[in-house]
């Protein structure tokens, strides 16, 4: 029987929270166990092991970026939209990028990923895309540019969360000026 307080979703949080504490690579299930009070064996009966684990803060954390570029973007437009969607992603992943790892890697794009990941990481993007749109750019080029806002921010977040920015310019100057640089590149694909 299952132990009373425990489900999926708390598992999944308390080893978010830990990834976000430690690091993605230093989450094991006898470490989300002692975290929760309980035996490793005991959360097998909410989750399926660690790679499902994995994949659960890979949904949860997808969700999560969905939810706050989203709710930072909407009503906005242009570079507006673009430097909104650019500050939501990065406050994110600063805050959160133990979860935020589980979404990128191997396990994360492979052809087998279960559904849900599959879905919540496709999901992420559609804020993106409507920010995207505003530029009216050609159909064709839309992925080319979601694939290149995406690995700005990306690069830029984790190069920043990784102790990656050591010159002594400062980073939120060089940020505004990322998101510069690709609002006048959208710009200019217009159709």
């Amino acid at each position: 029987m299952p132990r009373a307080g425990l489900d999926p979703a708390v598992v999944t949080a308390a080893a978010a929270d830990l990834a976000d504490e430690t690091g993605l690579a230093q989450v094991s299930m006898s470490a989300v166990a002692e975290r929760l009070g309980v035996r490793a064996p005991s959360l097998y009966k909410h989750v399926g092991g660690l790679d499902d684990l994995v994949d659960r803060i890979a949904v949860l954390a997808a969700t999560e970026v969905a939810d706050e570029v989203g709710r930072a973007t909407q009503g906005r437009a242009g570079i507006d939209a673009l430097g909104a969607a650019a500050h939501a992603f990065r406050s994110y992943v600063r805050a959160h990028p133990g979860r935020y790892a589980a979404t990128v890697g191997p396990r994360a794009s492979a052809p087998d990923a279960p559904d849900a990941a599959a879905a919540a990481l496709r999901g992420a993007l559609d804020p993106f895309a409507a920010v995207l749109r505003g530029y009216d750019l050609p159909e064709a080029e839309l992925v080319h540019a979601l694939r290149t806002f995406r690995s700005m921010l990306h690069g830029f977040a984790t190069l920043e969360t990784g102790g990656g920015f050591r010159l002594s310019e400062d980073v939120d100057a060089s940020f505004a000026w990322v998101v510069a640089f690709l609002d006048e590149g959208f710009r200019r694909s217009r159709s």
